[in-house]
């Protein structure tokens, strides 16, 4: 992936060697480092939005979409089944 787009910032000193300790144990340079946290993160606060905007067509489609029966899919039933990693 070419990189053309730039992202500079300042910190404060404590910050960047905190940042460029945390680089160095998993083996990456800050740049790569700062990049895929902020990235995770980016992602996560996505994923998260819980607010979205749908036109009334849009919103057909969802509502059809939400009511639809789920198909029979036997490795979701058994996924479903067990208990969640923070309940064991």
């Amino acid at each position: 992936m070419a990189k053309t787009a730039p992202i500079n910032m300042r910190v404060e000193p404590t910050q960047h060697s905190l940042l460029t300790k945390a680089a160095e144990i998993l083996n990456k340079d800050r740049t790569s480092f700062i990049l895929d946290v902020a990235c995770r993160e980016a992602e996560k606060v996505l994923i998260e939005q819980r607010l979205f905007h749908l036109d009334e067509e849009e919103f057909t489609a969802f509502e059809k979409a939400l009511d639809a029966p789920i198909p029979h899919n036997k490795k979701l039933k058994q996924l479903l089944s067990e208990p969640s990693p923070w309940e064991a």
